[in-house]
């Protein structure tokens, strides 16, 4: 991988792009930067209140003009909201801005780490892994096209999958 490369995550909510994400940009000493909560301090608002005011629309619209000016950038880790590969104007610009890895989590897992999540507009009042199993079905193939990488996180501890991305990333 080209030095001054970014390196972004994507996967589905819970597969651990923010936790895996901070491990890699400290091991590797780069700056890194959570995509929503970088539109959650642009707009000094959440997430939930983006979506409750402007639906998912519009925040779609925010992530597109966030990766539009990271378009420059090197150096950084960076983890994305889960439905960043919606729109086909992200997914040009997700590999255009540097290598692309796809943490693939098991439903399973992911219900079992947001069973209590109340900050996910997405997942309230849902029956979870009927949800996950629509996202991981409509998202999964965009996730694929994206992709440099593709990390199986099942069973796998925060540590191992990071010494598999450095690994890879060598």
């Amino acid at each position: 991988m080209e030095e001054n490369k970014n390196i972004i995550f994507v996967g589905l909510m819970g597969s651990g792009k923010t936790t895996v994400g901070k491990q890699i940009s400290k091991t590797l000493e780069r700056d890194f930067l959570d995509t929503d909560q970088a539109i959650e301090i642009k707009t000094g608002v959440n997430i939930s209140t983006i979506f409750e005011l402007e639906g998912e629309e519009g925040f779609r619209l925010r992530e597109y003009h966030l990766l539009r000016d990271l378009i420059n950038s090197k150096k950084k880790v960076i983890a994305t909201g889960g439905g960043i590969v919606l729109s086909k104007e992200n997914r040009k610009l997700l590999k255009q801005i540097g290598t692309v890895v796809y943490l693939r989590s098991n439903i399973q897992d992911l219900v079992s780490r947001l069973k209590d999540d109340k900050t996910r507009p997405l997942i309230q009042n849902v029956n979870l892994a009927e949800k996950f199993n629509e996202l991981f079905r409509d998202r999964d193939p965009l996730y694929m096209s994206v992709a440099n990488y593709i990390i199986e996180t099942k069973n796998k501890k925060i540590r191992d999958i990071k010494n598999e991305i450095l690994g890879l990333l060598k």
